[in-house]
């Protein structure tokens, strides 16, 4: 009873839901720095400082959810750093979509992006325009056991400030550093030399060696 009336007691009330689109951002600044443009929410936080959204774009989103009259957020599909292998193969059986817009599926896997999809591909040595429910078992752990390592790699590092990205508190992140496809277009590949490619796969530019993915 006592350990029930505990997590009772902490149980969140309430969710502040962030989209970020496609350019927003979260930034903790001093309540007196300046305000940048296109900045559309300051939430002012217990230190004082204030967390702002910016979105130049305006793709992005804020909810506020009270959990005593709504549900609360879940993502579409599986959580990619903690689904087992066996639960990982599950999503592609029998899927005639590329292994690539599998990937960027978000009712599949929630929250892999353009970057790590090719990435994890890449590493993974699997061609993106191959069909998802055709790799055989070992391929998709292999591909599995990539996209874990690169994702929590890439938090590490920040992500990938390939444009306008940076984190809460304004600074890039270095992931970009280590793309070994990712906007590559033509130069060599990093193991065996060959051209980078550059095809488009449902509508999103897809980047792979030709060679080490075969």
């Amino acid at each position: 009873m006592r350990a029930a009336k505990c997590a009772e007691d902490t149980a969140a009330e309430a969710q502040w839901i962030v989209h970020l689109g496609m350019t927003g951002r979260l930034l903790v600044s001093r309540a007196d720095a300046p305000v940048e443009p296109h900045t559309h929410a300051r939430i002012t936080l217990s230190s004082g400082r204030e967390l702002r959204f910016v979105d130049p774009r305006r793709f992005g989103r804020l909810e506020f959810r009270d959990l005593h009259r709504d549900s609360g957020f879940a993502a579409p599909g599986a959580e990619p750093l903690t689904i087992g292998a066996e639960d990982f193969a599950a999503l592609f059986r029998g899927r005639s979509l590329s292994i690539k817009a599998a990937l960027l599926n978000q009712t599949l896997l929630a929250g892999v992006g353009n970057i790590y999809a090719d990435e994890s591909l890449f590493r993974a040595g699997i061609r993106p325009r191959r069909a998802a429910g055709r790799l055989s078992r070992a391929e998709l752990e292999r591909l599995r056991r990539e996209l874990v390592k690169i994702l929590r790699h890439a938090i590490r590092l920040g992500g990938s400030s390939v444009s306008d990205y940076v984190d809460a508190d304004g600074e890039r992140g270095f992931f970009q550093l280590e793309h070994r496809v990712y906007l590559r277009t033509g130069e060599p590949c990093l193991v065996c030399g060959s051209a980078i490619r550059r095809i488009v796969i449902g509508g999103r530019g897809t980047h792979f060696c030709g060679k080490c993915q075969g």
